[in-house]
This record gives C-alpha cells, structure tokens and sequence, in this order.
C-alpha cells in the first residue's frame, strides 16, 4: 500500500518562457510501467465534491497530486488524468484549463498530477521521452507509473470506472499524455494531447493494444513546432527544444490502431473578423475504421499559437506563446472525445 499524507500545494504563476526554458534534448531509456491494480479492496463511499490533495509513495519518489470531485456522484466514476505543462504545476493548469467545469457538468473526476522539479512546485516537468521535458527527462523519473499509482490509489478513495481512465495534458503534459497511451495501453481507454506531440522514437513506440487519440495542435505554434525540428532559442538561454512532427506523430498512432489512411473532415471553423479570433481557423479530421473501435482525431489549428485552447489567457503574453484562441475549447473537446470510448 503506497504511503499517503496530506499536503499543501502552492500555485505560483510562472510564464511559459521559464516553463519552457528548461525542456532540453536528449535521449533516456525508460522500463514500461507494470499496471496492475492495488492491493485491498476500493471505498465504495464517494469523496465529498471539491478538491482534494494527495501524495503518493512512487518509485522511491514522495509525488502529489490535486483530485476534483464534481458535484454529482453515483456509482463507479470515469477519471480524466490532467499533465500540465512543463514550468507549470497541478493548482496552476486546473486554474487554467477550464476542466473542472466539465467535470461539475458531465460528472467524471479529475487528477491533476505535479511533476517533478529542483524546487517544490515549481517549474515542474514531466518525462515525457525522448526530448523532453527538463529535470524529469534528465533524472529518467517514472511518470507512467507515477500517472497509474495516482489512479489507483484514487480507486481506494472512492468508485472509480476502470474501464473509462484517460489522460490528456498541454504541451509537455500533451507529450506525457502520449506516452501514457503507449505505455499504459491497457490502463488509458483514450487520451488526447494539446499542443505537445508523441516524443518517442522507434521501438520504444509499441502500444500493446489500440487507443483513440485526439491531437489539439496550431500549425502556427511558435513553441511545440507543429512540422517538427529544433525550436527557437528560449528567451535568456541557448537551450533548445527538438520537437517531433505532428504529422509523422498522427501516422504512428493511425497505423498503430490499423486506422484507414484517408481522413474524414467532419468541421471548420473560421474566426469572424474584428473578434479576438480574426485570422484563426480550426479543421476537424479523423481517421477511422480503426481496430477495437478506436479513432485517431485531429483539430487543425492556424494562426493560433501554442496557448490552451479556451477563455483563460496563457501565461508568457501572446508575443512569446503567440496568439490565444477560444475558437474551440480545449477542455470541451478532450471530454466530448475520450469519453466515447471504454476499455
């Protein structure tokens, strides 16, 4: 049974420049997470609505984690695992994400995990693969494993659904979701990445089992190159970033899941003039006949930038991130995709 206590998490505002100034290249080599579930039996008394923070024992590692309860809560209850971005924490991306309100409506609960850092709840990153992110990457941490233990020690809380666990993630949370996918594939029922593309090369890619994928990406992104390659210098720094292609990314996972090769467009979207979203347009694509029922779905983005999707301002100002958009939300989108789907 994993250690648990309760702790205080801290939610200090940091720009996506000092966020993104420390994601840097490289290439680690790291054991898929063993997936099981926990020993004992789960609560079947429900936590009270709200949050709630928790910590686990992982790895030799004391990790925590913020759960949101809605306000309805019947039965076994489907989980959203929610990566923020590299720099950020867990209080910062569920302030700014927009997720909870979903959750408070369609009645699903979220986890939002902290990665890891040189300071407490700052400027935190998670392992994501090959690339990315910072301290986590460089210190080869556990975060598939760590995103699983959350879940299951979640489980002896309260009702959770099993067979409806997702994952999604902004930028290097985007990333992480990605490698949850392939890593966990007999865990997550589907993920969905924004702005943050698949960061694992060759075999290491090898997901046992289909999974729905949903990418969120500009291909105006100033940050996470949408057509891959080395991205710009970070402000202040010689540091960085080599990004996978979003393009080479989609075709992975499509013939991973056996998925048609010829995409359906099923929407457009296209910013009305004199709005903030002037000169933005969105393009829904997907690929599907898929095995096991799975899909590969894709929003398009253009002239937005590397921000989260919605009405919450990202953090850096425009300049750095680019160009905000709420042509589509985020947040609506990952919930209305992932949850069509079940293990």
């Amino acid at each position: 049974m994993c250690e648990i206590m309760r702790i205080a998490l801290t939610a200090p505002r940091r720009s996506v420049v000092a966020a993104l100034a420390i994601a840097v290249a490289g290439t680690i080599c790291c054991a898929r997470a063993r997936v099981s579930d926990p020993p004992g039996a789960a609560t079947s008394a429900h936590l009270r609505a709200g949050n709630h923070e928790f910590t686990v024992m992982h790895a030799g590692r004391t990790r925590n984690f913020i759960v949101h309860m809605p306000p309805r809560t019947s039965g076994p209850m489907p989980v959203l695992v929610a990566f923020h971005g590299g720099g950020g924490n867990a209080a910062q991306f569920q302030r700014s994400s927009g997720i909870d309100a979903v959750s408070d409506r369609e009645g699903f609960v979220v986890v939002y995990p902290n990665g890891t850092g040189a300071l407490a709840n700052r400027l935190l990153t998670f392992n994501a693969g090959d690339g990315c992110c910072g301290y986590a990457r460089n210190n080869d941490v556990d975060d598939v494993g760590f995103a699983v233990a959350a879940v299951n020690d979640l489980a002896q809380r309260t009702p959770v659904d099993r067979r409806r666990v997702y994952a999604t993630g902004h930028s290097n949370g985007g990333m992480m979701a990605h490698r949850v996918g392939a890593e966990a594939s007999d865990f997550f029922a589907a993920i969905a990445a924004v702005s943050g593309s698949l960061d694992l090369a060759g075999s290491r890619f090898a997901p046992e089992n289909p999974v729905p994928v949903l990418q969120i990406h500009s291909v105006d992104d100033p940050r996470a190159l949408y057509e891959g390659g080395l991205g710009p210098p970070f402000p202040g720094t010689n540091s960085r970033v080599l990004h996978q292609s979003v393009k080479q990314a989609l075709d992975r996972w499509i013939a991973a899941n056996g998925c048609s090769t010829m995409a359906d467009t099923l929407d457009r979207k296209v910013g009305a003039a004199a709005t903030r979203n002037a000169g933005i347009a969105a393009t829904k694509l997907a690929w599907r006949s898929c095995r096991g029922g799975a899909e590969v779905m894709h929003w398009k983005l253009s002239g937005s930038g590397h921000g989260w999707p919605g009405n919450a301002a990202s953090g850096g100002g425009e300049t750095l991130v680019g160009k905000q958009t709420n042509i589509i939300i985020a947040a609506e989108e990952v919930w209305s995709f992932v949850s069509r789907f079940s293990r």
